[in-house]
């Protein structure tokens, strides 16, 4: 048996979310095409006859502005010296913004093999593709560079056939069935947070955090209570829509969701509170989840 880890890393929005899912063959990390998305390193378990790898799923590494995008940042960076191999999806050319060129310049003093995955190659032309191919094979530090599309899957097989052979030798760390290492409360904490973000103006996403305040499991039902943290009273306003169109929209989508991963029924409330500049209070990012990498 063979085991071992794998960070996905990768400037926000550019498909590390949606390349776990495709591996893991389920939901586990959430994905929209809002950035920062993934606030927390979320782990999916990939087993089979051969091999067991645990991909570490990082927040998008970004100049941070708050407490919030310290620790998701300060998150993504503490996985490289931890894992058996590292890979960095990219979906443009180095030019297009400072983001590749940040993680580039830290990932030169990173001994752990190192994959390029071009995502998105559904998105672009062969040309396109060329050029970044091109202008990251001559920086010389990547063992393998792959062009993949995570949504739909086009030789996301091949990445995994070469990290499986990049594995040491190893016990198994975790139940074959298992999928993820995250408990059940957290992934439905973030499924609300998903329907959240679809559901929200550009200005809102980012103040957004999702407390479960119950969880209660019967024979016939789950119950389960939740609160939707905003920073400001006219957030609060727009999470709700008028007549509580759009919070009942959230809490219908969530709840669906939900029910497909937990196999039962749910019966789900929901809350909007505001707690003003919360990711930048120590206190709150510990209450939600954010604690700060030592």
């Amino acid at each position: 048996m063979r085991s071992g880890f794998i960070s996905i890393i990768g400037r926000p929005n550019v498909g590390k979310s949606t390349l776990l899912n495709t591996i893991i063959g389920e939901k586990i990390a959430i994905a929209t095409d809002k950035p920062q998305t993934t606030r927390n390193t979320i782990r999916g378990i990939y087993t089979d006859e051969e091999v067991q790898m645990i991909f570490i799923d990082t927040p998008g590494i970004h100049k941070p502005r708050n407490k919030l995008g310290k620790y998701m940042t300060d998150s993504a960076l503490g996985t490289f010296g931890e894992v058996d191999a590292v890979l960095f999806l990219t979906d443009d050319l180095l030019e297009s913004g400072p983001g590749d060129k940040y993680i580039i310049d830290l990932l030169k003093e990173v001994k752990t093999p190192k994959f390029l995955i071009i995502n998105k190659i559904d998105l672009m032309g062969p040309e396109k593709y060329k050029k970044i191919f091109d202008e990251y094979e001559k920086l010389d530090i990547f063992d393998a560079i792959f062009g993949i599309s995570a949504k739909d899957g086009t030789n996301v097989r091949d990445v995994i056939k070469k990290l499986k052979k990049l594995m040491p030798e190893g016990p198994m760390f975790f139940p074959a069935d298992m999928m993820t290492d995250y408990p059940e409360r957290f992934l439905v904490s973030e499924i609300i947070r998903e329907k959240t973000l679809m559901y929200l103006n550009e200005e809102v996403p980012h103040g957004v955090a999702v407390a479960i305040e119950e969880y209660e499991e019967t024979e016939k039902i789950d119950n389960i209570s939740a609160v939707i943290y905003c920073e400001k009273q006219s957030h609060k306003g727009i999470i709700i829509g008028k007549g509580g169109r759009k919070l009942k929209g959230i809490g219908k989508a969530a709840r669906q969701e939900i029910e497909a991963l937990l196999g039962c029924k749910v019966y789900l409330q929901m809350w909007v509170k505001v707690k003003e500049n919360w990711r930048d209070s120590d206190i709150a990012l510990s209450n939600f989840g954010y604690k700060d990498q030592k």
